[in-house]
Order: C-alpha cells, then sequence, then structure tokens
C-alpha cells in the first residue's frame, strides 16, 4: 500500500487549503485512515480520523475549522482546513490501517500501519 499526500503550501493567517492523500495498492475494508501533523522538536499529533463505519473525529485544535473526507470511488482521502492559523504550520501525513475500523486508538500513531511522506502547510501570520 502507498500514500501521497498533495495539496500542501504557504498561506496567510485565514486562508484555506485542501490537502489529498491517494492510496493505492491492497486496500481493504473496514479501515481507518486518519491526518497526523508534526512540527520539528514536537511529537507528531493527530489532526482527524475517518473510516467506513464511525463518524470522524477531530483534534480540539482544529474541531470547526477543519474537515476530513473520502472519495472510496479514487481511494483518496482529503481533509479541508479553513480559517488558517499561524500553529497549523506542520508537515501533515496520512496514515491508514486495514482491516480495522477506527478504534479509541485513532489518535495514536503506532496504531496505523501505513504512512505518506507529507506535505508541508505553512500559515504566516
Amino acid at each position: 500500500v502507498q500514500l501521497v499526500e498533495s495539496g500542501g503550501g504557504s498561506v496567510k493567517s485565514g486562508g484555506s487549503l485542501r490537502l489529498s492523500c491517494q492510496a493505492s495498492g491492497y486496500i481493504r475494508s473496514p479501515y481507518c485512515m486518519s491526518w497526523f501533523r508534526q512540527v520539528p522538536g514536537k511529537e507528531r499529533e493527530v489532526v482527524a480520523a475517518i473510516s467506513n463505519h464511525n463518524s470522524p473525529g477531530y483534534a480540539d485544535s482544529v474541531k470547526g475549522r477543519f474537515t476530513i473526507s473520502q472519495d472510496n470511488a479514487k481511494n483518496t482521502l482529503y481533509l479541508q482546513m479553513n480559517s488558517l492559523k499561524p500553529e497549523d504550520t506542520a508537515m501533515y501525513n496520512c496514515a491508514a490501517k486495514f482491516m480495522s475500523y477506527c478504534s479509541d486508538s485513532w489518535s495514536v500513531t503506532q496504531f496505523f500501519d501505513y504512512w505518506g511522506q507529507g506535505t508541508q502547510v505553512t500559515v504566516s501570520s
């Protein structure tokens, strides 16, 4: 399985970006897919997660601003990011776990088996 992110870039505070994560290979249901982000020197943190069974989950810091979605026909995961803030600046990675729904571990990096290389998001004030 390969995960390839795109859509990152540089925007001003208050702007929007939409990240995409294209999955290819042997994709099995059920699944849990998520977006994480990491700033150098800090731990990786979950942003949002979605499965083909559970309602999406979001980190408190992005609730009401970010929306995770999926297009099963295209095997693509999205993250619509609105009202961006400088503190959203990070490397964003998508992650996937197959043959499992998003359990209580959806915010734990070790729960996921596959990771993309990441796409950089930079928000300036």
